[in-house]
């Protein structure tokens, strides 16, 4: 401390002085370590140092350098000691680093609030080892003041600074005698034609100063004088305000709608979208219609995302993004896609385990199946057989008058009216029911227990299933919209309308099938081991990593 006090340099320069000072210079006292010839090292404490200075020769040549020799007395059991040089020994690298030593010296030295304030130690720590802590004259606040106003006085020019001339990387040196008056002369008329040329334009000082060199030149020459430049470059008049830096270029990587358009570079690429209802203005060089809508992107890309990141779940190979939008687009009845076949049943599998697996466990929750009329009155006769109807319970009678009959009669009267006019009509919007009911003893569940996807029965096992999802209120304007085009009431209620039906489905549909798929596939214990089992990895890996670092700090 008693060395690096009174220092004006940044701490970090102050720390690399030090540093380098005395990592080469230990004291008894101090743990080292013990180089030997043979590579070996060993623990050891410092018991002595002897310092020998350097010896000169009478021609003032250095004979010997100043070295120092230690006596180090092993830690590790060793019971001989032994005498090292200062190339013999080191320090533990964590006990002796820039860190510690920064540290340390922010706790022992300070300075004042002032640019070029001097290091000083502490009072408390100065008084303790008795270091003298009084600034030198030189280095106080007042000295300084006086020296930077010295230097300003001394830069600062003698015609009122309108123009300027310097050598680059020289210090500014004032001549004498001839010399000065010769420099005043040429400065008088670098001022006068510089003025001249200003006030004829304006715009003069934006120019460059090759330009306003030879312009102010010509106007010397003209006027019957001469000067020589010498390497100097005049500066705008005092007043005028000094142009703008130029913008700094862009550091990439960089999002391309921050960078500013120019007509001389290339034009960017028009967008292109993969919906055709945009809400913008489309061209005739726009790609043609592909009959995506703008909220079937955001499920293409959720399924997509789905399938290929639990690939390893539903066992299917990776596929890309467009390679899965060209199969949902596909409307060939001669030909079965095997990607879009391959995806529906992968996800389908996971829904209803096999025949041979826990009996077929059904691995979502599915809201209760809804009976065909004949069923129901059925139910409702033999329930009525077993157990009886309830008689109402009597009210209590209450006063009446001319006024409350009359309210009655007309209230009797008018739903009579209302029965009357408007007969009830069911309204049928798909023949899911009827295609349900004429395969009862083989329906969809026992299908996709037995894993019966062949010549697309698949397509019936997704509309028994979209049946049954129908009764539950949030799904079922989403299902009954799909079972119109699958099971619609124009045509038979048989498994090969269904086929047919998928097959000239529009890429949205099919879009918003596989979503649902999806979505009941989350729930399924097989898709949740597999994010459990994923997490434990990660877990794992970051705990090597971590161990990883370690060992190698510890190296």
């Amino acid at each position: 401390m008693s060395t690096r006090s009174f220092f004006s340099h940044e701490i970090m320069s102050v720390v690399t002085d030090v540093f380098k000072d005395f990592k080469s210079d230990f004291y008894p006292g101090e743990s080292v370590i013990v180089k030997f010839d043979d590579g070996g090292r060993a623990p050891g404490m410092l018991r002595e140092k002897t310092k020998f200075p350097e010896l000169l020769r009478p021609d003032g040549s250095i004979e010997r350098p100043a070295f120092a020799r230690y006596f180090v007395s092993f830690s590790n059991g060793m019971d001989e000691d032994t005498v090292a040089n200062t190339a013999d020994l080191t320090r533990d690298r964590k006990t002796f680093t820039k860190q510690r030593l920064r540290s340390f010296l922010k706790k022992t030295i300070d300075h004042e609030a002032w640019a070029g304030a001097p290091w000083c130690i502490k009072p408390r720590i100065a008084e303790e080892y008795r270091i003298s802590n009084e600034i030198p004259s030189h280095l106080t606040y007042e000295n300084q003041m006086l020296q930077r106003k010295a230097n300003l006085a001394m830069r600062k020019n003698d015609f009122d600074g309108q123009i300027v001339h310097f050598h680059p990387g020289l210090p500014h040196l004032k001549p004498k005698g001839q010399k000065n008056k010769r420099v005043d002369q040429d400065s008088a008329l670098l001022n006068e034609a510089y003025q001249r040329a200003l006030a004829a334009d304006p715009g003069f000082s934006k120019i460059p100063q090759a330009v306003q060199q030879q312009h102010i030149e010509q106007l010397i020459r003209a006027s019957g004088g001469f000067v020589q430049f010498n390497g100097f470059h005049p500066i705008a008049v005092k007043g005028h305000p000094k142009p703008p830096p130029p913008p700094p270029p862009p550091k990439y990587p960089i999002e391309d709608l921050e960078l500013t358009p120019t007509r001389d570079k290339a034009m960017r690429p028009p967008l292109k979208f993969l919906s055709t209802d945009v809400p913008i203005s489309r061209t005739a060089s726009d790609e043609p219609n592909n009959g995506i809508l703008m909220q079937s992107v955001g499920p293409l890309l959720e399924t997509w995302d789905t399938l290929n990141v639990y690939c390893e779940v539903f066992q299917l190979d990776s596929f890309t993004f467009d390679d899965y939008v060209e199969a949902l687009q596909l409307t060939d009845d001669t030909y079965h896609c095997q990607l879009l076949v391959e995806t529906h049943c992968a996800v389908l599998k996971k829904l209803v385990n096999d025949v041979n697996d826990k009996n077929g466990q059904v691995q979502i929750s599915l809201p209760e199946p809804s009976f065909p009329e004949s069923e129901d009155s059925s139910l409702a006769d033999g329930s009525a057989l077993a157990t009886p109807t309830p008689e109402p319970e009597v009210k209590p009678a209450t006063r009446t008058t001319r006024s409350s009959l009359a309210k009655t009669e007309a209230a009797e009267l008018k739903a009579a009216l209302k029965n009357a006019s408007s007969p009830v009509v069911e309204t049928k919007f798909h023949r899911a029911a009827e295609m349900e009911q004429s395969a009862r003893t083989y329906d969809w569940k026992t299908r996709l227990r037995k894993r019966d996807f062949r010549d697309g029965q698949w397509v019936f096992i997704v509309v028994g299933l979209l049946y049954q999802l129908s009764n539950d209120p949030r799904r079922r304007k989403t299902c009954d919209d799909i079972l119109r085009k699958l099971a619609p009431p124009d045509q038979e209620a048989i498994v090969n309308t269904a086929i047919t039906q998928y097959a000239s489905l529009d890429i949205n549909t099919r879009v918003e099938i596989l979503q649902i798929l999806c979505v009941l596939s989350l729930e399924t214990k097989a898709i949740r081991t597999y994010m459990e089992d994923c997490n434990n990895n990660m877990t794992d890996f970051r705990k090597e990593r971590v161990d990883m670092q370690r060992k190698r700090k510890a190296a």
